[in-house]
């Protein structure tokens, strides 16, 4: 019999985990952790911004305070401070957490695949090795609603592949990163490309877009190869490693498929933000919320979702869903009339309604109009 029994050893499992792990009110409790995967691989890449030091920084692989971004024939230098970009692989964060987390006798770590909970008071997680028992629980897998579509929702995918890069000589400038390049497009969607550098002769570069529909394997590496050779200029150039991803981008209610002891959370319950995709700075946030709710015995998923940055991401989808090759004029909008803290500000959800309102209105009007009628109606 467990207290908490966390479902995913990804973003949000870990920091759930390792928060419970780093508070005294957890010590005798006994937490344990479900995957079907044994995360010894690095299987994705988390970038994130936050202000000064983190909890993070002797884990991260590289971090710019300057960047730029291109869109429109414009390019827009961007000084973060007092911010900064960081970039971890996920490996290196499992690895952490297996370390830290071994440390604390009352966790269990099992690679099972989960197959279903069952609910009550305790709950019975089915496993594909047995069964287990447990008070709390936390669930990030997707709810099945969800992919039946059988509501008005907005649902775009993130999608997205990378190279890691190594040149000959000495290329790249290892102090400033692409944080988002839209001067390749792919049919006219709102597609980009960002570059990380590692150093003067490695770097992440990877194409992403948002759209409804992924590609075939081939368009990503088409698309890359011609970045690096028609934006870059870059002939001369070795894939040391490959990495690919699909994030939902959606205002689909997985809030609403918590109950009681039982808490969807990372992706399963809507801590990736919708209108952009981040998700590991939310994850250490709210992991922090849920640990807070617990020992003051609210719900534990209260203050969560904030239903007004909840409102401003459903008709931003919907107008990207709509009108997809707008994507591009409408980022170029806001990096062009906003500082790069504001938009940060807003995008972590912290900006005051007149923050939120200085960026609001640089955007088409009736076109986000339109969007809002939607919603309502819907």
């Amino acid at each position: 019999m467990f207290d908490y029994a966390i479902i995913g050893a990804g973003a949000a499992g870990l920091h759930l985990a390792l928060a419970m792990q780093n508070d005294p009110f957890f010590a005798k409790k006994k937490i344990l952790i479900l995957d079907k995967d044994a995360k010894d691989q690095n299987d994705r890449t988390w970038c994130y911004w936050e202000r000064g030091e983190g909890l993070w920084d002797s884990l991260i692989l590289n971090h710019w305070s300057e960047g730029s971004f291109h869109a429109c024939g414009d390019t827009i230098p961007l000084k973060l401070h007092p911010y900064r970009y960081k970039m971890l692989r996920g490996l290196d964060f499992y690895r952490h957490a297996k370390q830290t987390l071994g440390k604390h006798p009352g966790v269990t770590w099992l690679q099972e695949e989960v197959l279903e909970v069952e609910k009550g008071s305790p709950l019975k997680i089915h496993t594909s090795q047995g069964e287990h028992m447990a008070e709390y629980v936390f669930d990030s897998r997707i709810p099945e609603p969800f992919f039946a579509k059988a509501d008005p929702c907005t649902r775009l995918l993130q999608h997205f592949k990378g190279w890691w890069v190594k040149t000959p000589e000495d290329f790249f400038e290892p102090n400033r990163f692409t944080m988002m390049d839209y001067r390749l497009l792919w049919n006219n969607s709102t597609s980009f490309t960002y570059v990380l550098p590692l150093n003067r002769r490695e770097a992440l570069v990877e194409f992403t877009l948002f759209t409804p529909e992924l590609l075939q394997e081939s368009d990503y590496d088409t698309m890359l190869q011609r970045y690096m050779e028609e934006i870059l200029g870059l002939k001369q150039f070795e894939i040391t490693e490959t990495e690919k991803g699909i994030i939902p981008m959606t205002d689909f209610p997985f809030e609403q498929y918590s109950s009681g002891n039982y808490l969807r959370i990372g992706t399963g319950g809507g801590w990736v933000k919708p209108s952009s995709g981040y998700s590991f700075k939310n994850c250490e946030k709210n992991a922090r919320k849920v640990v807070r709710n617990l020992k003051t015995q609210q719900a534990p998923g209260k203050g969560i979702i904030s239903p007004k940055f909840r409102l401003y991401d459903s008709l931003f989808l919907d107008v990207l869903n709509r009108q997809n090759q707008t994507g591009p004029a409408l980022f170029h909008t806001m990096y062009r009339k906003n500082s790069i803290q504001q938009i940060f500000a807003f995008l972590d959800d912290e900006s005051t309604i007149p923050e939120d309102l200085r960026i609001i209105v640089g955007f088409p009007q009736i076109t986000f109009l339109g969007a809002l009628l939607r919603r309502i109606t819907r």
